[in-house]
């Protein structure tokens, strides 16, 4: 079976399931996606959208974080991984973002990668899952979940995007990096699957008997 087939197999079965896609981040406006994609480093969403349930409703702007400055927003986003390096991130970022963009997200990827704490994953998600431009975010686990299905050979997370970009459409990118996300929390765990009893791991490699050891980010 070719990549280019297993792409297909992959499309159809995450199209069934997952038809509709809501962005797992809650977030108000395009500042608050961006802070909660950043918070969401090395943490799960559901501890992200935890914290900042008790922040956005008075907290959602640029200028906001500023005045509070770095220490209280290391209080707000204690119970976060790495929250002191974060909470330096948000502050810088919001500093920035009020000095050089009048407090609004900037719309390129070479723009927002060049704010503090923003690398190429952040800007992926928020250019795809804010403003709509086709890009395909590659975090940790869609490395894994691509290396299992066998449409990349998992050098690292950047050959992992190309991959990926080469063999789906760009109408189908911003859809279907969050059905994989979601099909991965779901069916195809880390510790579970092992690219031996989800659909699209049976779908695709059909004959596979030993565990697949995946290649990390």
């Amino acid at each position: 079976m070719s990549e280019e087939q297993r792409a297909k197999i992959v499309l159809k079965i995450l199209n069934k399931i997952y038809p509709k896609t809501p962005i797992p981040l809650k977030h108000r406006n395009m500042f608050t996606l961006l802070v909660s994609v950043l918070l969401s480093a090395q943490c799960t969403d559901v501890n992200v959208n935890n914290v900042t349930k008790n922040i956005y409703p008075k907290y959602n702007k640029p200028e906001h974080f500023v005045k509070l400055g770095r220490k209280k927003i290391e209080k707000l986003i204690r119970s976060i991984g790495i929250f002191r390096i974060k909470a330096k991130s948000v502050y810088n970022l919001s500093k920035t973002l009020v000095e050089k963009y009048n407090g609004k997200v900037p719309k390129t990827f070479e723009q927002l990668e060049e704010l503090p704490g923003v690398g190429h994953k952040t800007a992926s998600v928020v250019m795809s899952q804010g403003f709509g431009y086709p890009a395909f975010p590659v975090d940790t686990h869609i490395h894994r979940l691509a290396q299992r299905w066998g449409l990349t050979n998992g050098k690292n997370v950047v050959q992992t995007e190309k991959d990926l970009k080469r063999l789906f459409p760009k109408k189908y990118w911003n859809k279907l990096h969050l059905q994989i996300i979601y099909y991965g929390r779901e069916y195809c765990k880390a510790r579970e699957c092992y690219g031996l009893s989800c659909k699209i791991c049976t779908s695709c490699y059909p004959k596979r008997k030993k565990p697949l050891i995946t290649k990390k980010a």
